[in-house]
Protein backbone atom coordinates (compact mmCIF):
# COMPACT_ATOMS: atom_id res chain seq x y z
CA UNK A 1 0.00 0.00 0.00
CA UNK A 2 2.95 2.22 0.43
CA UNK A 3 4.04 1.62 -2.75
CA UNK A 4 0.86 2.82 -4.41
CA UNK A 5 0.30 5.76 -2.20
CA UNK A 6 3.84 6.70 -3.34
CA UNK A 7 2.54 6.42 -7.01
CA UNK A 8 -0.14 8.58 -6.36
CA UNK A 9 1.90 10.90 -4.73
CA UNK A 10 3.68 11.53 -7.92
CA UNK A 11 0.87 11.35 -10.49
CA UNK A 12 1.42 15.51 -11.04
CA UNK A 13 -1.24 15.99 -8.10
CA UNK A 14 -3.83 15.35 -10.40
CA UNK A 15 -7.40 13.90 -9.33
CA UNK A 16 -9.05 12.14 -12.51
CA UNK A 17 -5.16 10.47 -13.69
CA UNK A 18 -4.81 9.08 -9.76
CA UNK A 19 -8.58 7.74 -10.37
CA UNK A 20 -7.58 6.05 -13.29
CA UNK A 21 -4.55 4.82 -11.64
CA UNK A 22 -6.82 3.80 -9.07
CA UNK A 23 -9.16 2.08 -11.21
CA UNK A 24 -5.87 0.28 -13.62
CA UNK A 25 -4.68 -1.44 -10.03
CA UNK A 26 -8.20 -2.93 -9.16
CA UNK A 27 -8.43 -4.24 -12.74
CA UNK A 28 -5.42 -6.16 -13.43
CA UNK A 29 -5.66 -7.38 -9.63
CA UNK A 30 -8.46 -8.93 -10.73
CA UNK A 31 -7.28 -10.18 -13.78
CA UNK A 32 -4.04 -11.81 -12.09
CA UNK A 33 -6.93 -13.84 -9.68
CA UNK A 34 -8.69 -15.13 -12.73
CA UNK A 35 -6.01 -15.64 -14.63
CA UNK A 36 -3.88 -17.65 -12.47
CA UNK A 37 -7.02 -19.71 -11.13
CA UNK A 38 -8.23 -20.71 -14.89
CA UNK A 39 -5.29 -20.46 -16.93
CA UNK A 40 -2.59 -23.24 -18.44
CA UNK A 41 1.19 -22.30 -19.06
CA UNK A 42 1.85 -20.74 -22.64
CA UNK A 43 3.74 -23.18 -24.58
CA UNK A 44 6.92 -22.67 -26.50
CA UNK A 45 7.09 -21.32 -29.91
CA UNK A 46 3.56 -21.25 -30.50
CA UNK A 47 1.83 -18.46 -32.61
CA UNK A 48 0.35 -16.08 -29.97
CA UNK A 49 -1.74 -12.80 -30.87
CA UNK A 50 -2.10 -10.89 -27.88
CA UNK A 51 -4.55 -7.34 -27.82
CA UNK A 52 -4.66 -7.58 -23.47
CA UNK A 53 -8.22 -7.58 -23.45
CA UNK A 54 -7.07 -9.50 -20.56
CA UNK A 55 -3.48 -10.24 -18.41
CA UNK A 56 -2.83 -13.42 -19.03
CA UNK A 57 -0.66 -14.68 -16.20
CA UNK A 58 0.40 -17.95 -18.02
CA UNK A 59 1.56 -16.09 -20.77
CA UNK A 60 3.43 -12.88 -19.09
CA UNK A 61 6.01 -12.60 -16.28
CA UNK A 62 5.94 -9.33 -14.25
CA UNK A 63 9.36 -8.48 -12.96
CA UNK A 64 9.22 -7.48 -9.31
CA UNK A 65 11.68 -6.63 -6.82
CA UNK A 66 15.53 -6.71 -8.27
CA UNK A 67 16.95 -4.43 -10.91
CA UNK A 68 19.69 -5.47 -13.30
CA UNK A 69 22.89 -4.10 -12.50
CA UNK A 70 24.50 -0.88 -10.88
CA UNK A 71 23.68 1.08 -14.16
CA UNK A 72 20.06 0.47 -14.01
CA UNK A 73 18.74 3.64 -11.50
CA UNK A 74 15.41 1.85 -10.53
CA UNK A 75 13.95 -1.41 -9.48
CA UNK A 76 11.60 -3.47 -10.96
CA UNK A 77 8.04 -3.69 -9.46
CA UNK A 78 4.65 -5.13 -10.59
CA UNK A 79 3.12 -1.81 -9.08
CA UNK A 80 4.69 -0.15 -12.32
CA UNK A 81 2.77 -2.37 -14.35
CA UNK A 82 -0.71 -1.60 -15.03
CA UNK A 83 -3.71 -2.98 -17.47
CA UNK A 84 -6.62 -1.94 -18.65
CA UNK A 85 -9.63 -3.52 -21.01
CA UNK A 86 -7.10 -3.24 -24.48
CA UNK A 87 -3.94 -1.76 -23.40
CA UNK A 88 -0.63 -2.44 -20.17
CA UNK A 89 1.67 0.23 -19.37
CA UNK A 90 4.61 0.49 -17.91
CA UNK A 91 5.86 2.96 -15.54
CA UNK A 92 8.84 4.62 -14.47
CA UNK A 93 8.63 7.14 -11.64
CA UNK A 94 9.98 9.05 -8.26
CA UNK A 95 10.00 6.55 -5.45
CA UNK A 96 12.90 5.74 -3.04
CA UNK A 97 13.52 2.43 -1.65
CA UNK A 98 16.97 0.92 0.28
CA UNK A 99 19.19 1.23 -2.82
CA UNK A 100 17.32 2.98 -5.45
CA UNK A 101 15.24 6.45 -5.85
CA UNK A 102 13.06 5.41 -8.74
CA UNK A 103 10.51 2.30 -9.89
CA UNK A 104 10.06 0.89 -13.22
CA UNK A 105 7.99 -1.76 -14.88
CA UNK A 106 8.74 -4.68 -16.87
CA UNK A 107 6.91 -7.98 -18.52
CA UNK A 108 8.65 -10.91 -19.94
CA UNK A 109 6.93 -14.32 -21.37
CA UNK A 110 7.27 -17.47 -19.81
CA UNK A 111 7.62 -19.29 -22.58
CA UNK A 112 10.46 -19.07 -25.12
CA UNK A 113 10.47 -18.65 -28.86
CA UNK A 114 12.47 -19.25 -32.04
CA UNK A 115 12.46 -18.36 -36.14
CA UNK A 116 9.81 -16.17 -36.77
CA UNK A 117 7.91 -12.88 -36.69
CA UNK A 118 7.68 -10.82 -33.59
CA UNK A 119 5.57 -7.75 -33.88
CA UNK A 120 4.30 -5.02 -31.25
CA UNK A 121 2.16 -1.73 -31.03
CA UNK A 122 2.71 1.01 -28.45
CA UNK A 123 3.95 4.42 -27.44
CA UNK A 124 6.21 5.47 -25.34
CA UNK A 125 6.89 9.32 -23.24
CA UNK A 126 9.81 11.05 -23.78
CA UNK A 127 12.63 11.47 -20.94
CA UNK A 128 16.64 12.02 -21.36
CA UNK A 129 18.15 8.65 -19.78
CA UNK A 130 15.61 6.63 -20.45
CA UNK A 131 15.10 3.67 -22.36
CA UNK A 132 11.58 2.37 -23.62
CA UNK A 133 11.98 -1.44 -25.28
CA UNK A 134 10.48 -4.17 -27.19
CA UNK A 135 13.02 -7.34 -26.87
CA UNK A 136 13.50 -11.21 -27.31
CA UNK A 137 16.20 -12.07 -24.65
CA UNK A 138 17.92 -15.16 -23.35
CA UNK A 139 20.75 -15.33 -20.82
CA UNK A 140 23.28 -17.06 -18.19
CA UNK A 141 20.18 -16.13 -15.79
CA UNK A 142 18.60 -19.28 -18.00
CA UNK A 143 21.54 -21.35 -18.17
CA UNK A 144 21.75 -20.05 -21.50
CA UNK A 145 24.55 -18.10 -23.67
CA UNK A 146 23.40 -14.26 -23.84
CA UNK A 147 21.55 -13.55 -27.21
CA UNK A 148 18.92 -10.69 -27.77
CA UNK A 149 17.34 -8.80 -30.50
CA UNK A 150 16.46 -5.50 -29.64
CA UNK A 151 13.89 -2.54 -30.59
CA UNK A 152 14.88 0.21 -28.58
CA UNK A 153 13.76 4.02 -27.90
CA UNK A 154 16.01 6.23 -26.01
CA UNK A 155 13.60 8.59 -25.11
CA UNK A 156 16.18 11.70 -24.91
CA UNK A 157 15.38 11.62 -28.79
CA UNK A 158 11.96 9.83 -29.53
CA UNK A 159 12.32 10.51 -33.06
CA UNK A 160 14.79 7.40 -33.07
CA UNK A 161 14.64 3.69 -32.67
CA UNK A 162 17.77 1.66 -32.38
CA UNK A 163 17.69 -1.73 -32.98
CA UNK A 164 20.90 -4.63 -32.42
CA UNK A 165 21.47 -8.19 -31.88
CA UNK A 166 23.38 -9.76 -29.36
CA UNK A 167 25.19 -13.18 -30.07
CA UNK A 168 26.88 -14.78 -27.07
CA UNK A 169 27.35 -11.81 -25.54
CA UNK A 170 28.70 -9.51 -28.90
CA UNK A 171 26.42 -6.59 -29.85
CA UNK A 172 25.97 -7.12 -33.51
CA UNK A 173 24.10 -5.81 -36.70
CA UNK A 174 22.91 -2.18 -35.08
CA UNK A 175 21.51 0.50 -36.42
CA UNK A 176 19.40 3.82 -35.69
CA UNK A 177 16.36 4.31 -37.94
CA UNK A 178 14.38 8.05 -37.57
CA UNK A 179 10.97 7.16 -36.73
CA UNK A 180 7.86 8.68 -38.91
CA UNK A 181 6.30 10.62 -36.36
CA UNK A 182 7.94 10.58 -32.81
CA UNK A 183 7.53 7.47 -30.74
CA UNK A 184 5.59 10.15 -28.09
CA UNK A 185 3.03 11.70 -30.22
CA UNK A 186 2.18 8.21 -31.78
CA UNK A 187 1.60 4.21 -31.56
CA UNK A 188 4.02 2.79 -34.34
CA UNK A 189 4.15 -1.11 -35.38
CA UNK A 190 7.56 -2.47 -34.48
CA UNK A 191 8.50 -6.00 -35.94
CA UNK A 192 11.22 -8.18 -36.45
CA UNK A 193 11.74 -10.99 -38.61
CA UNK A 194 13.85 -13.75 -37.57
CA UNK A 195 15.18 -16.50 -39.38
CA UNK A 196 18.12 -18.63 -39.66
CA UNK A 197 19.94 -16.89 -42.53
CA UNK A 198 18.52 -13.30 -42.16
CA UNK A 199 17.47 -10.63 -39.65
CA UNK A 200 15.16 -8.22 -40.97
CA UNK A 201 12.99 -5.37 -38.96
CA UNK A 202 10.22 -3.02 -39.75
CA UNK A 203 8.33 -0.14 -39.03
CA UNK A 204 4.84 0.33 -39.32
CA UNK A 205 5.22 -2.98 -41.98
CA UNK A 206 8.01 -0.85 -43.72
CA UNK A 207 11.62 -2.63 -43.95
CA UNK A 208 14.48 -0.44 -42.72
CA UNK A 209 17.48 -2.24 -42.11
CA UNK A 210 18.07 -6.08 -42.76
CA UNK A 211 21.08 -8.30 -42.43
CA UNK A 212 22.41 -11.89 -43.82
CA UNK A 213 24.35 -14.83 -44.28
CA UNK A 214 26.32 -13.33 -41.11
CA UNK A 215 26.31 -14.56 -37.41
CA UNK A 216 22.64 -14.17 -35.87
CA UNK A 217 21.27 -15.60 -32.54
CA UNK A 218 20.39 -19.38 -32.43
CA UNK A 219 19.09 -19.75 -29.28
CA UNK A 220 15.24 -19.48 -28.51
CA UNK A 221 14.46 -16.52 -26.32
CA UNK A 222 11.67 -14.86 -23.76
CA UNK A 223 10.16 -11.51 -25.35
CA UNK A 224 10.16 -8.58 -23.25
CA UNK A 225 8.84 -5.03 -22.68
CA UNK A 226 10.58 -2.67 -20.30
CA UNK A 227 10.81 1.14 -19.36
CA UNK A 228 13.59 2.07 -17.10
CA UNK A 229 16.45 4.74 -16.41
CA UNK A 230 19.95 4.87 -15.50
CA UNK A 231 22.49 7.49 -13.74
CA UNK A 232 25.20 6.13 -15.42
CA UNK A 233 25.08 5.39 -19.41
CA UNK A 234 24.77 8.85 -20.76
CA UNK A 235 26.26 8.67 -23.51
CA UNK A 236 24.37 6.45 -24.45
CA UNK A 237 20.71 7.27 -22.91
CA UNK A 238 21.19 11.05 -22.31
CA UNK A 239 21.95 12.73 -18.98
CA UNK A 240 19.47 11.55 -16.76
CA UNK A 241 16.70 14.19 -16.17
CA UNK A 242 14.25 13.69 -13.21
CA UNK A 243 10.66 13.45 -14.19
CA UNK A 244 8.55 16.04 -13.64
CA UNK A 245 5.91 13.81 -13.44
CA UNK A 246 5.36 9.34 -13.90
CA UNK A 247 6.42 8.10 -17.85
CA UNK A 248 4.91 5.51 -19.69
CA UNK A 249 4.69 3.03 -22.39
CA UNK A 250 1.36 2.01 -23.36
CA UNK A 251 1.61 -1.56 -24.88
CA UNK A 252 -1.36 -2.28 -27.54
CA UNK A 253 -0.80 -5.59 -28.66
CA UNK A 254 2.27 -7.77 -29.09
CA UNK A 255 2.47 -10.62 -31.44
CA UNK A 256 4.75 -13.71 -32.08
CA UNK A 257 4.08 -15.49 -35.70
CA UNK A 258 6.65 -19.39 -35.80
CA UNK A 259 8.63 -19.37 -39.32
CA UNK A 260 6.61 -20.95 -41.62
CA UNK A 261 2.62 -19.80 -40.78
CA UNK A 262 0.23 -17.66 -42.08
CA UNK A 263 -0.81 -14.58 -41.08
CA UNK A 264 -2.79 -13.92 -37.78
CA UNK A 265 -4.02 -10.46 -38.59
CA UNK A 266 -4.42 -7.53 -41.09
CA UNK A 267 -1.65 -5.41 -39.78
CA UNK A 268 1.13 -8.32 -39.29
CA UNK A 269 4.16 -8.13 -41.96
CA UNK A 270 3.59 -11.93 -42.52
CA UNK A 271 0.86 -10.53 -44.38
CA UNK A 272 2.29 -9.18 -47.21
CA UNK A 273 5.14 -11.40 -47.43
Amino acid sequence: MDMEMTMLKHLHHNSNVATRYCQKLVTICTGFLLSATIATAAADNESFLDDFSTFDMSRWFISDGWSNGDHQNCVWSESAVAHEEGRLSLYFYYDISENHQYTCGEIQSRAVFGHGTYEARFRTNEGSGLNAAFFTYIGPVHGKPHDEIDFEIRTANPSVVTVNTFVDGEPMHGTAHPLPQPANEQFHIYSFKWEPDRMSWFINGDLFHSVENVQLPETEQKIYFSLWGTDTLSDWMGVFVHPDGPKRMDIDWVAFTALGEECQFPESVVCDR
